[in-house]
């Protein structure tokens, strides 16, 4: 059986197991890789591979470790709990407005590039409102992932980076064009936006809060780990009086997270530390505010290093590279003229079944040349490779998603349904703005 067929079988069994509730996604991610590489023919071979692939995730599971524990520690100490009653002030409980304003607030947010903060601070700012009033959680996690996915086309987010770097192209000149495109695809999600919000406003009515005193108090809300409001039985966990400190010590870590300066673990983790010096300096109540986020902490950790396991396994055997390579063999010469587009629609898969490294750096070279061959320029196809990023976030190889479904408190699973033909719509208008903006052409 070739690598190809396996991995691709490896994906759908992995899928299935998870979609269907058959396994919890982090022993999918460990049993499966291990069956298939078997199959291929690995034996203990497959040991060096798994821990490559932890050691490649490890930064990034030491980075959203530390990004829970330091977030958590802001919204025990209280610091969005002003933004709170503002946005409150602003909605005057209409769901419609609630619910466009989360997509404003995670294009805003995700200017910075990354999905792991935008994702905390969007959900730390708009989840109480949702809770309160009522309103589908799946909405905010489609449209908050589904935002992040278009904004993570600027320069320094990642996607755009590496498509010019492969290509031998300036960053710039694949994202300029592209703004257009994007912009299209923020007015579609604030459209969806308005059209959930006003069924969400059908189902429940406007509801009436009073901003300064809502229902039950803000003065003791707490966003928990798992995306739960509660109201807090520690009152000693609030930090009113550090307000100040705490919002110019959140916009300093904010701003070196954009500067690039500092490697992202380290940052969390010296952001984590300075933070509880300030807010939790007794031993003992760091100890309980560290308790209270240990169970999301431990629950993402695992996935994310399980995942290490998926990707180590898929890439250590050959399968992400054979995978791609018998997609593009599908391609009969006659719609060469059309690679462009053909590009484009591959993003969306590749990207979902194999890593952004592998499409970009092993994938996309080969498309920019069988493009050429019919006079599709390197800046074409490589414009036309990033409109697969939105539906990219649904695979289950990007951690950045478990901490948004984790965070909210939904289903991996569940979120993947409900986003899954949103996520396609988002990428196709992107694809097809792209197109009448003449970034790309649909034929050479």
């Amino acid at each position: 059986m070739s690598l190809a067929i396996l991995g691709f079988a490896m994906v759908a069994a992995f899928m299935t197991l998870i979609m269907t509730g058959r396994l919890a996604p982090v022993v999918a991610l460990i049993i499966t890789p291990i069956v298939f590489g078997l199959l291929a023919g690995y034996g203990l071979d497959l040991g060096p591979m798994m821990l490559e692939g932890v050691k490649k995730i490890a930064p990034t599971g030491v980075m959203i470790m530390f990004a829970i524990l330091y977030f958590g520690v802001m919204i025990d100490a209280g610091l969005f709990d002003p933004a709170v009653r503002r946005l409150i002030a602003i909605v005057h409980g209409d769901p419609v407005r609630v619910v466009i304003g989360t997509v404003v607030l995670a294009v805003l947010v995700s200017l910075d590039g990354d999905g792991s903060t935008t994702y905390m601070v969007t959900v730390a700012a708009m989840l109480p409102l949702y809770r309160r009033m009522g309103l589908n959680p799946l909405i905010m996690a489609c449209l908050v992932m589904l935002s992040s996915g278009v904004m993570n086309l600027t320069p320094w987010g990642g996607p755009t980076a590496r498509a010019a770097t492969a290509l031998q192209l300036d960053a710039g000149a694949l994202f300029l064009p592209m703004v257009p495109a994007m912009a299209t695809a923020v007015g579609f999600l604030l459209l969806l936006a308005w059209l959930y919000g006003r069924a969400e406003r059908k189902r429940l009515g406007a509801l009436r809060i009073d901003a300064h005193n809502p229902p039950g108090g803000f003065d003791d809300l707490t966003l928990t780990a798992d995306g739960g409001v509660t109201v807090s039985s520690d009152p000693a966990a609030l930090r009113p009086r550090l307000l100040i400190v705490n919002a110019a010590l959140t916009v300093g870590l904010l701003a070196a997270l954009v500067s690039g300066a500092v490697p992202l673990p380290i940052l969390f983790m010296t952001g984590f530390a300075v933070a509880t010096l300030i807010n939790y300096p007794k031993p003992a109540d760091l100890r309980v505010r560290i308790a209270a986020h240990a169970p999301n902490v431990i629950a993402m950790t695992a996935l994310i290093f399980a995942a290490g396991v998926f990707t180590g396994v898929l890439s250590g055997t050959g399968m992400a590279e054979a995978m791609p390579q018998s997609l593009i063999a599908m391609i009969p010469p006659a719609m060469g003229p059309y690679m462009a587009p053909i590009t484009a629609a591959l993003s969306l898969p590749m990207t979902f079944f194999v890593s952004n490294d592998a499409f970009y750096f092993g994938v996309l070279p080969v498309l920019a040349e069988a493009g050429a061959q019919y006079g599709v320029s390197k800046a074409a196809i490589g414009a036309a490779s990033l409109v697969g990023q939105p539906f990219h976030l649904l695979s289950p190889l990007v951690p950045s998603t478990y901490l948004l479904v984790s965070l909210i408190g939904v289903e991996f699973a569940a979120h993947q349904r409900f986003t899954f033909i949103w996520a396609i719509a988002t990428c196709a208008v992107m694809a097809v703005a792209a197109m009448l903006f003449g970034v790309f052409p649909f034929r050479a």
